[in-house]
């Protein structure tokens, strides 16, 4: 790994100033994201932890068309906002519905809370957060379910040892800079308490920022890098890497940035009681 992130509160040390180059041309300093070879994704993502995966790979890797994927991105133009931001913002937009994918095949479960420990989301956790659902016309398309399966699939092959069943929350998302800024993960470098985090860049508009930062919960190594091709994929095993995201400002009005946050769980969902359901 290279590019290596401080401590475990997310700080990235900031680069000596390279000669000839104004700190403001420095701001603008984006990493290319380090891609995995497509054969290599479940090897890589058990053996480094996280796997960076390019659209077309995507697409190949989950049995569907590039076009199928993008065809799903219309559906992040109505996102109700985000009524459970905590530090005041209304840069946040989202729907949220769970599924459990057991033996190849894919249920929808009724529609549940969000519920994070306190441990996992200093300021979120510990609350009912109940989000909209995703619409059922989304949610049915047969690319959903090869979506859904193949990260399912590479949980199964990359971090579990017997087969399981996997719990998985989806999330979309959209960030914009109405306010001036927006902040794609407020509670900062975290974890999220399950087994798989997915990251998917669904599209990005009149923004800079939100670089990727990634890096070992016990031990100083990571990687940054910015994602800008739609329907690029990062992958985390969630016990091993800590993520963040940074902010988002605009480069012209109104602009924007979607992501689809799926996580894969084995033993149940979280809940406030801790029971699997």
């Amino acid at each position: 790994m290279h590019s290596p992130v401080a401590g475990r509160g997310g700080a990235v040390p900031a680069r000596p100033a390279r000669c000839g180059l104004s700190s403001a041309a420095m701001a603008h300093v984006t990493f290319a994201p380090p891609f995995t070879d497509p054969g290599q994704i479940a090897s890589h993502l058990r053996s480094q932890g996280y796997a960076v995966v390019r659209p077309a790979d995507v697409a190949a890797w989950a049995g569907c068309t590039l076009e199928a994927l993008q065809a799903l991105s219309p559906d992040w133009q109505d996102l109700p906002p985000d009524e459970f931001l905590k530090d005041g913002g209304r840069y946040r937009r989202r729907r949220h519905s769970c599924f459990v994918a057991d033996g190849g095949q894919l249920q929808q479960v009724p529609h549940r809370a969000h519920w994070q420990p306190v441990e996992y989301n200093a300021l979120h956790g510990g609350m009912q957060r109940w989000f909209a659902p995703m619409h059922d016309a989304t949610v049915s398309q047969p690319v959903w379910a090869q979506l859904m399966l193949a990260l399912s699939g590479v949980a199964q092959a990359a971090l579990a040892t017997q087969p399981q069943r996997w719990f998985i929350e989806a999330h979309q998302f959209r960030i914009d800079t109405s306010d001036g800024i927006g902040r794609p993960t407020p509670e900062g470098a975290h974890r999220d308490g399950v087994d798989l985090v997915a990251v998917f860049l669904v599209a990005r508009n009149g923004v800079k920022g939100g670089e990727t930062r990634i890096f070992e919960a016990n031990g100083p190594s990571g990687q940054r890098f910015t994602l800008n091709e739609p329907w690029s994929l990062l992958l985390l095993d969630d016990a091993r890497m800590i993520h963040e995201t940074t902010p988002i400002q605009p480069l012209a009005e109104g602009g924007w940035r979607d992501t689809l946050v799926v996580t894969c769980r084995r033993g149940g969902f979280q809940d406030a009681v801790g029971n699997p359901s």
